[in-house]
């Protein structure tokens, strides 16, 4: 239903879009690990889907660069290294702070009722200790805020940017900040929503994106291949 009470049509997904979300899935909490191999067969088997709409949900991961094609030997799932950490978290960068102008010039109240329920589920995930809660509250918090820029074109890069960083969440692992620091990061983001201070939201965003990077930049020692999935910052 739209803003004015009008019925629109409901959408309907394909079945390639269904067993796209589950491959993403499958890759962002590494049961589809770095390198792995995809088989036709096996994962059709797997799905209990027909091999048709599988290769085509395969093909869109390709597109979204989440799989690799090698020449006469088939699909794997990427393997990121440093270097692509950083390029992940510079273009999520400019994905957010698009999203932070669109929702300073918006509906800024709807996004501040949808966000704190979104920094209420990430304090709840850090209470718990659990780093994979911490870190799935984490990456909802910044889906919310780019969904709540009301760009779907701007929603569709930060969902292959959010399935990337949980891919290379092993080679930040040891550079993320503890469970405080990152809610009161996001606390932050928060308050200057609350108090319209658009120039100060943009300053936190970029902050929040870049810090990690300069912490890559001084824990690399070099370029190396990101492994299976752990927890890390969003």
């Amino acid at each position: 239903m739209n803003s004015h009470g009008g019925l629109e049509p409901v959408p309907r997904r394909s079945t390639a879009a269904l067993i796209a979300d589950q491959l993403r899935s499958a890759i962002m909490y590494g049961h589809l690990a770095p390198g792995d191999q995809l088989g036709e067969t096996d994962l059709a088997a797997r799905l209990g889907v027909s091999r048709g709409p599988l290769r085509e949900a395969m093909q869109r991961l390709v597109q979204e660069g989440l799989l690799r094609s090698e020449r006469h030997r088939g699909l794997f799932v990427r393997e990121l290294e440093a270097e692509d950490v950083r390029d992940i978290y510079v273009a999520r960068l400019a994905v957010e702070r698009a999203s932070c102008q669109l929702i300073m010039r918006g509906n800024r109240g709807e996004a501040l009722a949808r966000l704190t329920a979104a920094l209420d589920r990430l304090v709840e995930a850090a209470e718990t200790g659990d780093r994979t809660a911490m870190s799935d509250a984490d990456q909802a918090f910044h889906q919310t805020l780019v969904s709540c820029s009301g760009n779907r074109r701007l929603e569709r890069m930060a969902q292959t940017l959010l399935v990337e960083t949980r891919m290379c969440l092993a080679v930040m692992q040891d550079v993320y900040p503890e469970a405080a620091e990152l809610v009161d990061e996001h606390q932050k983001l928060l308050d200057a929503i609350t108090e319209g201070d658009e120039e100060r939201l943009l300053e936190l965003i970029e902050s929040h994106m870049l810090d990690t990077v300069e912490r890559i930049n001084v824990n690399a020692t070099g370029p190396s291949a990101v492994g299976r999935p752990s927890s890390a910052q969003g």
